[in-house]
């Protein structure tokens, strides 16, 4: 694949994070990757934001971004309250197509969930996927909650006629509780795709290299990793008591 658009199952479940994490292993790997943000909302214009952070962790990375709103709300609402334009599937595309030219992977970051509205009209990073006819990779929380929002994403997802590579828990706990260590076995389920990765809360305050190596253990050989969903379903068990 070269465009691959990531949603969440809603907002900080890690979707940037995620996205660093598959920009260096890429950029690792000696690819030039380039990662697109439609609209970034709850940041101030001259303020970083999701883009800074990705090509911090990742390296030497191409990063555009089409549209930034100041207040941190969905961005067809954030854009009306500013009276600033909406971001339409098409301008997502046309740019995924400009920076695919001369990329070998276009990373497409959308804004909290599936369905957040971009415009006026209810268009969704969903839409501008189907307008790539790209593959979608959905980061989901590890907790409770989580397999009533990946089955709806997923289900929204085979709806719209869009592919589901797979799941990737964005933040996994340094001491997961009961409902984290079940949902291992329930998300490929719930997401009707694999578990593609697993990478730990507070992996963005590592430095390059440390986040690299944390990228590469915690995401599939399919992104160029070394994580084993069977094994590491395995060592973190949640056995019933006796």
């Amino acid at each position: 694949m070269s465009v691959l658009v990531i949603t969440g199952t809603g907002t900080e479940v890690g979707k940037t994070v995620v996205v660093a994490a598959l920009a260096a292993l890429a950029v690792a790997d000696g690819r030039r990757v380039a990662v697109l943000k439609p609209a970034q909302t709850g940041i101030a214009d001259g303020e970083p934001g999701d883009l800074a952070e990705v090509a911090r962790l990742a390296g030497p990375v191409t990063t555009r971004e089409l549209r930034r709103y100041p207040e941190p709300l969905a961005p067809a609402t954030a854009a009306r309250r500013s009276g600033q334009p909406t971001v339409h599937p098409a301008d997502v595309a046309a740019a995924a197509v400009e920076l695919d030219a001369t990329h070998d992977l276009v990373l497409v970051e959308g804004a909290g969930g599936l369905l957040v509205r971009f415009d006026e009209a209810g268009s969704t990073i969903a839409d501008a996927a189907w307008a790539l006819n790209a593959p979608v990779l959905v980061v989901a929380q590890a907790g409770l909650g989580t397999l009533n929002t990946t089955a709806l994403t997923a289900e929204a997802l085979l709806r719209r006629g869009l592919e589901s590579v797979g799941v990737v828990v964005g933040r996994w706990p340094a001491e997961p509780d009961l409902a984290s260590l079940s949902n291992l076995v329930d998300l490929p389920e719930a997401a009707g795709a694999p578990l593609l990765g697993v990478l730990p809360d507070g992996a963005a305050a590592l430095g390059r290299a440390e986040f690299t190596e944390a990228a590469r253990a915690g995401l599939s050989p399919w992104f160029g990793g070394t994580f084993d969903p069977e094994e590491f379903t395995a060592s973190h068990s949640c056995r019933p008591e006796q």
